[in-house]
């Protein structure tokens, strides 16, 4: 089976904050997000929001005694993107393949039915949390939890859509052996900047390449509204630049 065959989509970006509420008021009275959805994790409670078009940002909030990932996530990189996530149609084969390509896989989890994961090495995988998931949302318990949302703003009466996850890789041959080759991504190579698509996703990725640069998240890349005002540089709650699409 192909990689592009494995992997379904880019279904979404993952933001870790200490407080969801930081997140709220920007994504949704700003952008014009939606909630969409919500739930507990180990160590964590998620909240997603959606775009138009399919664009979703998820937001990640520490839960639980200190110590956990997310808290040391956030103490040692401070606020920003986590992860991203891709949706496959069959983790096991998803993992093996990424084995092929010489990537370590960690965080295997396949005991719930619903919900099954894995991810790429992190200090293989460029800068950034890959996270690998297969969903089947049928097999969720009738029991299944959701968190409630922070309290919202009205929001923006014309939305923002959300196109791509921008990264700063150093090299792009070893950029498109993880996007295209490992992880299914059609390439289209625009000189010094690497875009990635999946058929079925509204998300893209969008990669740099400056070897003197770090590597990983470098803005998150939208088409804003007319009268939607991005902050300068990175978000201050979100730890993250939205950048207008380019």
């Amino acid at each position: 089976m192909s990689p592009s065959e494995l992997i379904r989509d880019l279904d979404h970006v993952a933001i870790a904050v200490p407080r969801a509420s930081d997140a709220a008021d920007f994504l949704v009275g700003k952008l014009g997000a939606r909630p969409l959805d919500s739930g507990p994790g180990l160590g964590f409670l998620w909240w997603q929001f959606a775009f138009p078009r399919g664009g979703v940002v998820e937001i990640l909030e520490p839960h639980g005694p200190p110590g956990g990932f997310l808290h040391r996530f956030l103490e040692r990189q401070g606020r920003g993107v986590h992860h991203i996530t891709f949706m496959v149609n069959d983790l096991a084969a998803a993992a093996d393949h990424a084995r092929s390509q010489g990537y370590e896989i960690v965080g295997y989890s396949d005991e719930f039915p619903a919900w099954k994961e894995a991810f790429l090495h992190p200090k293989q995988a460029q800068g950034i949390v890959v996270q690998l998931a297969e969903s089947h949302p049928e097999l969720e318990p009738n029991e299944t939890q959701h968190v409630p949302f922070p309290p919202l703003p009205i929001p923006a009466p014309e939305p923002t859509e959300l196109v791509a996850v921008r990264l700063n890789a150093h090299d792009a041959e070893r950029a498109r052996h993880q996007w295209e080759a490992t992880l299914g991504g059609i390439c289209q190579d625009q000189s010094n900047l690497l875009e990635f698509r999946w058929a079925d996703s509204p998300l893209c990725v969008r990669v740099e390449i400056d070897p003197q640069a770090n590597q990983g998240p470098v803005a998150l890349d939208v088409l804003p509204a007319a009268s939607a005002t991005l902050p300068e540089g990175s978000h201050p709650l979100l730890g993250i630049p939205f950048r207008p699409a380019r």
